[in-house]
């Protein structure tokens, strides 16, 4: 099993006349990600896949050797997101094959380097991290899902590298309608949102995070985004869901600054996944899944449809569920795509 222990924080875009703090470290992620994974009753395996560049993505394994002949679900999470968010899939989507979990290149226990300024260039350094990990791992094939970014980079690597992945499953997936400052002149973005944006523009989407330090940073994530105690309340009754999201995200804004970089006014990608979809080989099948409470335009799916008459697209959406489909309606999400994955083997 791979390790390292490296506490220190590197708070480079704080100007120097802040108050200097070292709000979290690595180990206290770990410990974090360890108390979201305590109710898993499952054997699995962690360790850091190494990679190019002495890079390595933290990644959770579940698997037996009766599953060994039916293709492995491997699952890529969202902006901001990590392994442990899948504390209430894993094992029901482990039932009958492999499945792998792994943190982004740039997030959760994963390296954090340095990304390319430029959209293209970040966006293939999380595709080449993706395929450097199923090389390392010795998976022939896979299926594919991804949420928010995780479901943009799994077109993305599927475009790229078509005979490693027999099918797509995007959740609520981020970055595949153009901008609306683009594409809706009737209705152009208001000038108050605009003025929001270009202030905020220079900083990461996540700096106002590790701005208030350690003691209010877990207090602002339980204020702002109490949805996601109740998403997790059948398996925690304390903050242990916010103190995993706050070292998450407070630590070397890597990753974080990649999406930025990927994304252009009010978080539009600056490259758009629909006007790519024609590239995806054809006899790739695509599920998409929305949740029926989500701001995420549903209709894309079916531009999807229209876009790859060809190829087999299926457009799921899960009642009462939001954004964050696979923690608001775990059980109908499990079961949806277990039935997915079936249909492949």
């Amino acid at each position: 099993m791979w390790s390292y222990v490296d506490n220190t924080i590197r708070w480079w875009w704080i100007p120097d006349w802040l108050p200097s703090w070292c709000p979290t470290s690595k180990g206290q992620l770990k410990a974090a990600e360890d108390k979201m994974l305590r109710c898993i009753s499952s054997a699995f395996t962690k360790q850091f896949i190494p990679i190019s560049n002495g890079d390595m993505l933290w990644t959770l394994t579940f698997s037996s050797n009766s599953m060994k002949a039916k293709t492995p679900l491997v699952l890529l999470h969202g902006f901001g997101g990590g392994v442990g968010l899948w504390a209430q899939n894993l094992e029901a989507l482990s039932q009958r094959r492999t499945v792998f979990a792994l943190d982004l290149l740039g997030f959760g226990q994963s390296t954090r380097p340095q990304f390319s300024t430029d959209a293209q260039s970040a966006e293939d350094q999380f595709v080449e991290s993706i395929e450097q990990w199923r090389t390392r791992v010795g998976l022939e094939s896979m299926i594919l899902l991804g949420h928010n970014l995780g479901g943009y980079l799994a077109v993305s690597y599927s475009i790229k590298y078509p005979g490693r992945v027999k099918h797509i499953i995007v959740v609520e997936p981020w970055g595949f309608p153009e901008g609306q400052d683009t594409v809706d002149t009737d209705r152009p973005i208001p000038v108050w949102i605009k003025a929001i944006g270009a202030m905020f523009s220079p900083f990461n989407p996540l700096a106002g995070l590790r701005l208030v330090g350690p003691l209010a940073g877990p207090t602002l994530v339980q204020t702002f985004r109490p949805d996601f105690k109740r998403k997790f309340s059948s398996m925690f009754t304390d903050n242990t869901v916010s103190e995993y999201i706050y070292h998450l995200n407070v630590q070397f804004p890597s990753g974080e600054t990649a999406f930025k970089n990927m994304s252009g006014p009010c978080g539009w990608a600056k490259r758009p996944m629909l006007q790519r979809m024609d590239q995806l080989q054809p006899e790739t099948p695509i599920t998409i899944i929305y949740g029926s409470r989500s701001s995420i335009d549903s209709n894309v799916g079916d531009s999807i449809k229209e876009m790859i008459p060809q190829s087999l697209v299926d457009v799921i959406t899960i009642r009462g569920a939001g954004h964050y489909v696979y923690a608001d309606q775990p059980d109908d999400f499990n079961h949806k795509v277990l039935q997915v994955c079936e249909k492949v083997d």
